[in-house]
């Protein structure tokens, strides 16, 4: 492994960085006119050259017509490190926050209502060893190239201590040196996401077989293969309570949804701009954003004979948008698309020769186990007949606002973070996670998939990607297409990891899978998922996760696959505008499903009565402006219209759909007054572009096709259609821009594109790049 670029930047002292942000006043500006001037004034330069620290040659960085910066380096070093200097230039605000939770350091900033948080992050968290085996997990030159980004966005903090973005200003918070390691955090939580049945789902479905009795539960539960779930030998269901549930969920869910945050405090001089903070935010009724789409296709089914690859994978719209285009040259490295935070390399993209995407999988990678601690001693845990000390560790988490730092004691079983104790029955309720091994920073098995040479060394590559739990498909210009299921999947053997079970050393991880299921050029010409259980009937291992049948029929899978085999069977090859179509597609299949529920009858009430005609008459497609798709949408929503669908008597079920549709019109009424011609669909499947804490800099709502499971999702926002024929005619979407500083030409100007779905042009060669250059920076070394 070659040296890591020098941490301790040229020319830049530690003492003055320290002082960065320690008060308004240190900023060193006087204050503007307005916030917009003060978010103008802080602005990126994306023009002309600068001069840059911790280069070793100049960097060219040409920001096309969207935005979106293409990068060219001599070197790698140099192209990692301007990486990280554009997305400090575009979303540093974004990324301290991000480093914050993941450091477990929000309260220092938002208060007591952030320390659970803190806690949470604390208590689960990766702590090592930094070592070679967690560096080259990723890439063998991962060290380095993590150091290298990381010192990008530190040049910039760096030399720029007096004009950083509006956010900082504000609030006076200080950005703080970024490392390798910073890179490299985790998502430290018990509910991991990505996976299935991890430690809150195992409780929550203890808790279901006592109340309801294991046949029950586990009928509810409706598990994908199916599996006889037994309770495991030696757990103790009273020892499963309402308690450990609340002590699992705390603090483990996202702390930048809306209300769960307070505002932060506007820092004087800047209070007089600052006329309203944000108010408590509410979540979107009808957000369905984290269901994912991808399929691969042949070239024998291709208008252009070659391989053609979408993916539209889907998260919560944000402020600024959650995902961010980029495109990384230097020799070894020619890649492009985009990524979350931190930003580093690309997570999702293509190279010349293949391309890949992803869709959650849901791979189990996470067990509860319930530790017996010594009577005599608590902080000791029997395994295999002997008493084993827990390592405590004890930690400071500042909170704003309070005089003293809060004490955290943290426990560690043998089989990992204690979140529970029950004294009074002497237990420990520990959490065995694949984020504690090592290589599990999330996203960045990319850096192995960013180099493939094509799909045939792309099962290999692929096993790198050890979080988030995915369907990744690879589709290369040889004509390719593959599917392999990633994630760090725990062998288990003779238990299935669906319930807490013992920590006495019987239910032991023996390892990890290498059997994870995976496809190669199919007969049928296509690969597709859609967060379905991608485990074929012919697969042989034991379950790496369990889905379930609920609402299997109308998935999104079965809509894309009936799409997708529709043209087939009409013999009609594919383009890129069938791509957009299908990732566009507003059909209901959950209308369809209950079609039959408005049909052959006349309800009692003028009103009920017309709205049942309407959804009868109505061709199930939830445009922003359907009205009878709005009425469906809240029928389906209320309590007697989901009864309504599980009902078997037919009496019964119009009794139910005629009430429910009642409530429905009555909430429509309440919402939006009695004139129906205003009940618009898209007034409830919204997307609300708020800033963060300053309502000034919110964007506004747009109004949305889609959700409600279809394939065009509420989350859908980050889409890429790339044809193998000619990578220069690949599409994208991304909103509501690249940038997240307010007033930037790049913060809203894709907002548009989330309600119309128009796509734009996502350039590859030097050449294309060139005739779509808008902005041409030079980053030159001292």
């Amino acid at each position: 492994m070659k040296a890591p670029v020098a941490s301790i930047l040229l020319g830049v002292s530690i003492a003055s960085w320290s002082a960065v942000g320690a008060d308004a006043v240190l900023w060193g500006a006087s204050v503007p006119a307005s916030l917009d001037d003060l978010a103008h004034e802080s602005l990126a330069t994306i023009d002309g050259t600068l001069r840059v620290p911790g280069l070793k040659q100049s960097v060219e960085v040409i920001r096309d017509q969207q935005g979106i910066p293409h990068i060219y380096a001599k070197n790698d070093d140099d192209l990692f490190f301007a990486q990280g200097y554009v997305m400090a230039q575009d979303r540093l605000w974004q990324l301290e926050l991000w480093r914050r939770w993941h450091e477990g350091r929000l309260a220092e900033i938002f208060g007591p209502r952030a320390f659970d948080y803190d806690a949470r992050t604390r208590l689960m968290m990766f702590r090592g060893p930094w070592d070679a085996k967690e560096w080259t997990s990723y890439h063998p030159d991962a060290e380095r190239l993590f150091t290298a980004w990381a010192n990008g966005l530190n040049a910039y903090v760096a030399t720029h201590a007096d004009n950083l973005p509006v956010e900082f200003k504000l609030t006076g918070i200080k950005p703080e040196p970024w490392t390798a390691k910073t890179v490299a955090l985790r998502w430290a939580q018990l509910g991991l996401d990505s996976t299935s049945g991890h430690a809150i789902e195992e409780i929550q479905l203890a808790l279901n077989v006592k109340r309801f009795g294991v046949e029950d539960a586990n009928r509810r539960a409706a598990p994908a293969p199916y599996d006889d779930l037994k309770v495991p030998e030696g757990l103790d269901l009273n020892w499963i309570t309402d308690d450990v549930l609340a002590a699992a969920s705390r603090g483990d869910d996202d702390p930048f949804s809306p209300g769960k945050l307070t505002p932060l405090e506007i820092v004087e001089p800047y209070r007089s701009l600052v006329t309203k903070t944000m108010a408590m935010r509410l979540l979107p009724e009808l957000q369905d954003p984290d269901g994912s789409n991808n399929w691969v296709v042949s070239g024998m089914l291709t208008a252009s004979g070659s391989v053609i690859l979408s993916n539209d994978p889907h998260r919560t719209i944000e402020m600024p948008a959650l995902r961010y285009f980029v495109h990384l040259d230097a020799p070894g490295w020619h890649v492009i698309g985009g990524g979350e935070p931190p930003f580093v390399g690309v997570d999702l993209g293509n190279n010349e020769n293949m391309a890949w995407g992803v869709t959650f999988a849901g791979v189990d990678e996470v067990d509860t186990y319930v530790e017996q601690t010594n009577p005599a001693n608590s902080n000791e845990t029997r395994y295999k007949d002997t008493w084993v000390p827990m390592k405590i560790i004890q930690e400071e988490i500042k909170v704003k606002g309070e005089d003293k730092p809060r004490i955290v004691e943290l426990k560690f079983s043998k089989h990992g973070p204690v979140f529970y104790e029950d004294q009074a029955r002497r237990l420990a309720f520990a959490v065995r996670s694949s984020d504690q091994e090592p290589g599990t920073a999330p996203y960045k098995g990319s850096f192995m998939l960013a180099q493939a040479p094509s799909c045939e060394d792309f099962f290999n590559r692929a096993m790198s990607w050890k979080l988030p739990s995915h369907n990744l498909i690879c589709g290369d210009k040889k004509g390719n297409i593959a599917l392999q299921v990633s994630g760090l999947a725990p062998n288990r053997d003779g238990w299935t990891g669906r319930l807490p079970v013992p920590g006495t050393g019987k239910y032991e991880w023996k390892g990890f899978r290498s059997d994870l299921p995976r496809e190669y050029n199919p007969a049928r010409g296509y690969i597709a998922t859609a967060n379905n259980n991608t485990q074929s009937k012919d697969y042989k291992g034991p379950p790496v996760f369990y889905s379930t049948t609920r609402n299997v029929d109308i998935a999104r899978i079965t809509r894309i696959r009936q799409l997708l085999d529709k043209q087939i069977a009409e013999h009609r090859p594919f383009t890129i505008q069938d791509m957009e179509r299908i990732q566009q597609d507003d059909y209901s299949l959950h209308a369809e499903r209950d079609a039959a529920l408005f049909t052959g009858w006349t309800a009692k009430a003028p009103d009920v009565e017309k709205a049942r005609a309407m959804i009868e008459r109505w061709d199930r497609i939830l445009t922003k402006d359907t009205i009878p798709g709005a009425i469906y949408v809240r029928w389906a929503t209320t309590d007697a219209g989901q009864k309504a669908v599980d009902a078997n008597a037919i009496p019964e079920q119009r009794a139910l759909v005629e009430q429910g549709l009642s409530q429905a019109l009555t909430r429509l009424t309440k919402d939006w007054g009695s004139d129906w011609s205003v009940w618009r669909y898209g007034r409830i499947n919204e997307s609300k572009l708020q800033h963060m804490f300053i309502d000034q800099f919110s964007l506004k709502p747009v109004e949305r096709p889609g959700g409600f499971n279809d394939i065009n999702a509420t989350g859908a926002n980050f889409r890429r259609i790339i044809d193998f024929s000619d990578l220069n005619k690949t599409m994208a979407t991304n909103a509501p821009g690249e940038s997240g500083q307010p007033t930037s030409p790049y913060y809203g100007n894709a907002r548009e594109k989330l309600t119309d779905g128009t796509y734009f042009n996502l350039p590859f060669t030097r050449q294309a790049v060139e005739k779509q250059a808008a902005h041409k920076l030079t980053l030159s070394p001292y």
